[in-house]
Parts: structure tokens; C-alpha cells; sequence
């Protein structure tokens, strides 16, 4: 079957051009903007880093920056214009004084602290219970031994000792009739014991009011100065109230206690030096009692001085200053105070040698507010650091200074 040509009718073309009321169609995104965002960030962190660098190579230089650096900064750091080092550098020399060991004589003292007790002292108090009948207490005034203080309310024991005076005479006179009768033997040596011992035990009775009624008298058991009175005429006390007390303030005694290692050294008899804390003034003393045992607790050696005080210039109670002198040294070591450093071994001291510091250990003995006695570790002629121990160190290189 003949196939017939036909036309494909082509498609109808429209203009591209838009006309003036269509919107224009959304713009695409450019490879520019992302570019330029990137370029932005690392400007930025670029920025940082040099800053973080010159801070670091300004305030915090290396010690190779210091070797390498030229002009004046490295100059300073090799040590100036010789290059020996400067302060703080390697080979920095740490400046110090120095002093020089010699033998000295030195006294032997050991310093401690004291208190002032009274050579006697007791507090006044009755021994009965009763009212105060008289009272008689010169305050802060002296006493002779026996002068009668205060008295008692004792009626009633001076009735129980009459009494009893009258019963003795009874029981005597009883006694009598029976010893009569039983050298005739009227009686029985029973009968005669027993009225025997009637009388007797009467007689004890009457020792035992007396000595009651005594108590009823207050007198000063010593001489010396009373202190204040607590109580006045008609009030009642009791055994253990404390009326007043009695001191004897001349002579005094100094207790002090002394380190357990100078015990051997110590004797009845060493001169005391005694500074009374108030005034500041000075007594001498003199050791004369110690005690034989040392205080497990302080480890310490209790000592008694006596002071003459007669003038009552050391108050009983007051705090002292005391220097117990056991001797004299003739070629004693001594060091400042501030060159001597403590440690958990003991003590140490910087010396001096060939230019640098070196730790020597030492054995201390007598010390005082300005010097320290070596005992062990120094001779004469060693040098010794006394200023810049806290800045030196073992083995560092040390310049003297006059």
C-alpha cells in the first residue's frame, strides 16, 4: 500500500524575550562568594599566630635567643662585655658576707626562764568551825612568829574542859581510896586497874580539849609579811577557809629548769645571773638545791637559786630571766646566729671554698641573741656565710662582698 507523504507540523516557537510584568528568574550563586569568606579566615588566623609569636619571643625569650642574640641584649646575657656571666646567668656569682672563724673566750651560760617563788609562804586558815571573835590582820604589814591573828568561838569547849577538870578530881580522889584499899587488901587488883584507868582516860580527855581550845588562836606559825584578808570579825568558817596568807620574801627563791645535757655540768653553787623581766634590773644568785631527777616530759633538770632579797626587790610570783654560768671556754668557736640553718638532721652552715658555697653539718653548744657556739664541724679560719643563705645553693659560685 503506497505510503502518502505527510507533514509533521513543527512546533510553534514563542519569544524568549519576557514581557514587562514578568519577574526575573532567581540569580545562581557565584564561586566568588565562598572564596572570598575563605581568604577572610585565614587572614585572620594568620594575624593571631604572629601575634602569639611576637609575644612569646618578647616576654618569654629562650635561653638559646640569649646565646644568639647580638648587640647589647646578647651581651647581657653571656655575662656584660666579658661574657662571664651576669645576674641571674648560668654563671651568675651570687653575692654575699662572710665571717671568719676564730677562737674566742666564751662563758659558759645557759639562758632560760625563771619565776619567783617566797623562801616560805602559807595560807592562814582556822583549823575548827566557828565565829570570828577578834580579828587582828595587818594587811601587807609584817608579823613576828606567835603574834595571835584571830580567835575562834570556843565557849563551848571551855565548858566541856571544866568539865572535865571537874571529873579528874573526882576520879582522882577515887583512885586514892582504892589504892588504899587494895594495899590492905580490901580489894581486888581489878578493881583498883579500873578506877586507875577512869582517871587516866579522864586526864587524856582533858589533853584533847586543850589542845582544841588552842586552835581557837590563830598565831603566825613564822615571821614574815601577811597578805590580804578575805574575811572580817563575826563571820563563821570552816576548817579549809582561807583567811589570809604569810610570806617570807627575804630571801627568795629562783625555780628555773635547764637543758638535760648541761645537767652533768651543773652544781650547788654556780652563779646565777637574774633579770627581772619588770625593771630590767640585775641580781646574782646562787644554785643550792637541784633536783635529782630530770622531768621525763620536758626533758629538763629542775634547779633552785636563792637570792638574798633584801630589799625586796624580786616580788614572790614575778617571771625572770636567768643565765646559769657553769664556766669559761678559752678557744670557743662562734658564728653569727644567721649563719647557722636548721634542718631535720640538725643544723648546718654555708662555707666558702675555692669561690663557691659548700654545706658543712655542725653540732651546736651555748647560743645567745647574736652568736651560736660550734662545737663540731668548724676549725679556725674556716669562712663562713652569714648573708644570701636563702638565694644560695650548694656549689654555686658566691663573690664576697666587704
Amino acid at each position: 500500500m503506497p505510503l502518502e507523504n505527510t507533514a509533521v507540523a513543527s512546533a510553534p516557537t514563542w519569544d524568549a524575550t519576557p514581557g514587562p510584568s514578568a519577574a526575573p528568574p532567581p540569580a545562581e550563586p557565584t564561586p566568588e562568594t565562598p572564596r572570598k569568606r575563605g581568604w577572610l579566615g585565614w587572614l585572620i588566623a594568620a594575624v593571631i599566630i604572629a601575634g602569639m609569636t611576637w609575644a612569646k619571643l618578647h616576654y618569654f625569650p629562650s635561653p638559646a635567643a640569649g646565646k644568639e642574640g647580638g648587640g647589647k641584649g646578647g651581651a647581657e646575657a653571656k655575662g656584660g662585655k666579658d661574657g662571664k656571666g651576669g645576674a641571674g646567668g648560668p654563671g651568675a656569682k651570687v653575692p654575699v658576707q662572710v665571717y671568719v672563724v676564730a677562737a674566742t673566750r666564751l662563758a659558759d651560760q645557759v639562758a632560760s626562764t625563771g619565776t619567783v617563788i617566797a623562801d616560805e609562804s602559807v595560807t592562814i586558815q582556822s583549823e575548827i568551825s566557828g565565829k570570828i571573835t577578834s580579828l587582828d590582820l595587818p594587811e601587807g604589814r609584817a608579823v613576828r612568829k606567835g603574834q595571835l591573828l584571830f580567835t575562834i568561838n570556843a565557849a563551848d569547849v571551855q565548858a566541856q574542859l571544866r568539865k572535865q577538870e571537874y571529873n579528874i578530881r573526882l576520879y582522882q580522889a577515887q583512885e586514892k581510896r582504892e589504892r588504899t584499899l587494895l594495899e590492905k587488901e580490901y580489894i581486888s587488883q581489878q578493881e583498883y586497874e579500873q578506877s586507875n584507868n577512869a582517871l587516866l582516860t579522864a586526864q587524856a580527855d582533858l589533853q584533847a580539849l586543850r589542845v582544841t581550845l588552842a586552835k581557837a588562836f590563830v598565831r603566825a606559825p613564822f615571821a614574815g609579811i601577811l597578805g590580804l584578808r578575805n574575811t572580817s570579825v563575826g563571820a563563821y568558817v570552816s576548817p579549809g577557809t582561807a583567811i589570809t596568807t604569810l610570806s617570807r620574801v627575804s630571801p627568795v627563791k629562783i625555780d628555773f629548769n635547764v637543758p638535760s645535757r648541761f645537767a652533768p655540768s651543773v652544781r650547788i653553787g654556780d652563779p646565777v645571773q637574774v633579770t627581772d623581766e619588770a625593771t630590767t634590773k640585775k641580781f646574782r644568785a646562787k644554785v643550792y638545791a637541784i633536783n635529782p631527777q630530770i622531768d621525763p616530759v620536758s626533758r629538763t633538770l629542775p634547779v633552785r637559786a636563792l637570792y638574798a632579797n633584801q630589799h625586796a626587790e624580786l616580788r614572790p610570783g614575778g617571771f625572770v630571766k636567768v643565765n646559769l654560768e657553769l664556766g669559761e671556754t678559752a678557744d670557743a668557736l662562734q658564728v653569727p646566729t644567721e649563719a647557722v640553718v636548721p634542718v631535720a638532721s640538725g643544723y648546718t652552715v654555708y662555707t666558702v671554698k675555692q669561690g663557691k658555697a659548700v654545706i658543712q653539718p655542725v653540732n651546736i653548744g651555748i647560743r645567745s641573741d647574736k652568736v651560736i657556739q660550734i662545737t663540731k664541724g668548724l676549725a679556725v679560719g674556716d669562712t663562713v656565710i652569714r648573708t644570701g643563705i636563702l638565694q644560695v645553693k650548694a656549689g654555686d659560685k658566691v663573690s664576697v662582698q666587704k
